[in-house]
C-alpha cells in the first residue's frame, strides 16, 4: 500500500485529496476495512477507484480543507 496527498482547489471548495495504492495481494474486504477506518477517523470519503489490468486499485480520497479566518 502507497500514498501520496496534496490539496486542490474545485468550484470555490478546497480539497485535500489522498492517493492510494493497493497491490493485487490484499482481498477486497481486506481494502474496504481499511478504507472504512481511514474514512471513520480521518474524515476521508472515496472519490474515485481504478481497477488496472494486473488487479492493483488505486483510490483516491478526499476531504475538505476547513480555514480559520481571523477576526479582528
Amino acid at each position: 500500500m502507497t500514498s501520496r496527498q496534496g490539496p486542490r482547489l474545485s468550484r470555490g471548495v478546497e480539497w485535500e485529496f489522498d492517493k492510494v495504492t493497493f497491490s493485487r495481494e490484499y482481498p477486497r474486504t481486506v481494502v474496504t476495512k481499511l478504507l472504512v477506518e481511514r474514512a471513520e477517523h480521518g474524515g476521508w470519503e472515496l472519490d474515485r477507484v481504478r481497477i488496472t489490468a494486473d488487479g492493483t486499485r488505486r483510490v483516491v480520497l478526499r476531504r475538505r480543507i476547513i480555514r480559520a479566518v481571523r477576526t479582528g
